[in-house]
């Protein structure tokens, strides 16, 4: 949530900033600022609400405002409602609704939540200061402020002493007027990266944002500081001590991150899934083998598990539930797929000998963050299947095991959910093969081999998206929809209904089929669009018993099956159809048809597919 940008070198700043903002725009937000000085004490402030394109439009692209040191941010409203006033940056002085030039000691933006924000606002209050925002990030500026005169001391120990006395999250990015040309930043939870070239630094709270002028990259690490001049970075620990950072190349280029001539960035995410899916795959397997050798897990440690839990947001966690059905059906150890947010907060008795597992795209997800601290609290394994190297899940996760998405700016995740099935796949048969729970071990070649089968299968279901389309027309202004599915069938459901929902603003919600009859077929009433997924063999006709009640009461039914199946379409009024793969591993074809499907029904109703109301990419706040 919420985007942060910085650039100090020999370019002008604010073209920077607005492209680097623009790149950020996946995050969510509905303000946007800019401050910017020219060498200076003077700074330059433009404030703007709703989208990037006002702010843009106020300052000429960037060029009417001159300087070469500057920062920006896209707010997502947390405290105050989304106005100028509340919009970021924030000053340590006064500040009305008018833009121009500002007199404050400090100005800065902030990314995150200041949870005791109230009992800083009131200290500041009795010390003098006084209030223009109903912001946690006015409070921080100004605490900065304080220490900063209050001690006469410098920049790197005044935002130290101000981070000690904070609680929550933040990834804080200011400006001093004494020292006109240098940025400083810190970090606890919120994401934030430092790219630098021979003469221009750049700050980003996401790699996209910066790959236009630079690969090499710092990530910087909780209550970690940095002061940042033209071309160089100094870090500091919270006592105020230098310390050494190691500089990273970002592997993805540039144009990864853009559009290439599809309309929408998911339609982009959604084709690219036959490459990506099989550059995971040809990552972990290895002549034939499952080789988990960089994930840094031995098969003494898979021995040794008694159980796991796997935990995660939102698609993720449709993905653990994927993986855990597969995971029980084919090992003898017990698995738990836990909601984030749920299992950071259940008093539990957790097993000493699990390994808990954390998905997340990426790999900065808060509760999930939050969810891997408290396994390791417990003394428990950790692993993380995340897409984003150097993320905070993956450098404090005891073992990583990255998907090879790329970047990924669509909010309406696709194929990073595909890469982390595979995964999730690929760690189950792993787990077979080492415990030896396989009655034929010699199937895992088989196995194999038809995970290596997907990218293909995945790209026949894309030629045929147009039957998807016209079905997406014809339902378009639907009022509810109803995915229904067991087992895995169910996994794949929620999912499905998950992307409808999130870019569609179409109520839909994902049942277990048998659950049907204990309340919600109550909702169906006359043309109620009811999905069925039909993959599993043994499983799919009592699901079409189920449609077939629905139907009987006036609903509209499509199914989803593999081809071979056709009698599925002597119940249904539609049917789409996906290559047969075995049935452990049928989710990764049969979410391509419903991904489409959400997709364009967004389309069809005009509505901003890559970027929904209300939602953020990555949910960086609890």
């Amino acid at each position: 949530m919420c985007g942060i940008v910085g650039y100090i070198g020999h370019k002008q700043a604010g073209p920077i900033l607005l492209d680097g903002l623009s790149k950020l725009e996946y995050r969510g937000y509905d303000s946007a600022g800019l401050a910017i000085r020219d060498g200076s004490e003077d700074t330059v402030m433009v404030k703007s609400v709703g989208k990037l394109v006002n702010l843009s439009n106020m300052t000429n692209n960037g060029k009417a405002i001159a300087g070469s040191c500057g920062i920006g941010h896209t707010r997502w409203a947390t405290h105050g409602a989304p106005t100028v006033i509340n919009a970021h940056p924030h000053v340590s002085g006064s500040y009305d609704t008018g833009h121009g030039k500002v007199d404050s000691e400090v100005v800065g933006v902030h990314n995150g939540i200041i949870e005791n924000f109230q009992e800083m606002k009131a200290k500041l209050i009795r010390k003098g200061y006084s209030f223009y925002s109903d912001t946690d990030t006015e409070v921080l500026i100004k605490l900065v402020d304080y220490y900063y005169n209050k001690y006469k001391m410098g920049p790197i120990d005044a935002i130290a002493k101000t981070l000690v006395r904070v609680r929550g999250s933040f990834a804080l990015e200011v400006m001093f007027k004494d020292h006109p040309d240098e940025i400083y930043v810190a970090r606890k939870d919120s994401p934030m990266i430092i790219g630098v070239s021979d003469e221009d630094s750049y700050i980003a709270s996401d790699v996209p944002a910066i790959l236009k002028y630079t690969r090499d990259v710092y990530y910087i690490d909780n209550m970690e500081m940095a002061k940042i001049t033209a071309g160089n970075v100094t870090f500091y620990n919270l006592d105020g001590d230098e310390i050494q950072k190691e500089l990273t190349t970002v592997t993805f280029s540039a144009e990864a991150a853009e559009k290439g001539g599809f309309e929408h960035f998911m339609m982009k995410e959604i084709h690219e899934q036959p490459k990506v899916v099989s550059d995971t795959i040809n990552k972990y397997i290895k002549d034939n083998k499952i080789d988990l050798s960089e994930v840094g897990i031995s098969d003494e440690d898979i021995k040794n598990f008694s159980q796991i839990y796997i935990v995660a947001c939102g698609s993720a966690w449709h993905v653990g539930m994927e993986t855990q059905y597969v995971i029980e059906e084919l090992t003898d150890v017990n698995v738990r797929c836990e909601l984030a947010s749920e299992f950071r907060y259940r008093k539990m008795n957790l097993d000493p000998k699990a390994l808990v597992i954390i998905i997340s795209q990426s790999g900065e997800t808060a509760d999930s963050l939050a969810a891997l601290r408290m396994a390791k609290e417990e003394g428990i394994k950790t692993m993380a299947i995340v897409n984003v190297v150097g993320s905070s899940i993956a450098r404090e996760a005891d073992y990583v095991m990255y998907t090879l998405a790329g970047p990924e700016i669509s909010v309406a995740t696709t194929k990073a959910y595909s890469c982390q099935l595979i995964c999730g796949y690929l760690l189950a048969l792993k787990l077979a093969q080492v415990r030896e729970t396989l009655e034929d071990q010699g199937k895992i070649e088989y196995y194999l081999n038809e995970i290596k089968s997907i990218p293909d299968k995945i790209s026949r279901i894309l030629e045929e998206k147009e039957r998807i389309q016209w079905f997406s027309a014809k339902y378009s202004n639907a009022q509810d929809i109803f995915f229904i599915g067991r087992g895995i069938d169910y996994a794949i459901s929620l999912e499905g209904s998950l992307k409808m929902k999130e870019i569609s603003y179409i109520h839909s919600e994902a049942y277990a089929a048998g659950e049907l009859k204990h309340g919600t077929i109550s909702l169906i009433e006359q043309g109620t669009l009811v999905i069925g997924v039909l993959t599993q063999s043994d499983l799919y006709e009592k699901t079409i018993s189920n449609m077939v009640e629905c139907k009987s009461r006036g609903a509209y039914l499509m199914g989803l099956t593999t081809y071979g199946r056709y009698n599925v379409e002597d119940q249904c009024d539609f049917t789409v159809y996906v290559p047969k793969v075995d049935e452990h591993f049928v989710g990764s074809l049969a979410i391509i048809p419903l991904q489409l499907l959400g997709y364009y029904t967004s389309v069809a109703k005009g509505l901003d597919v890559d970027k929904p109301r209300n939602l953020a990419k990555s949910v960086t706040v609890e």
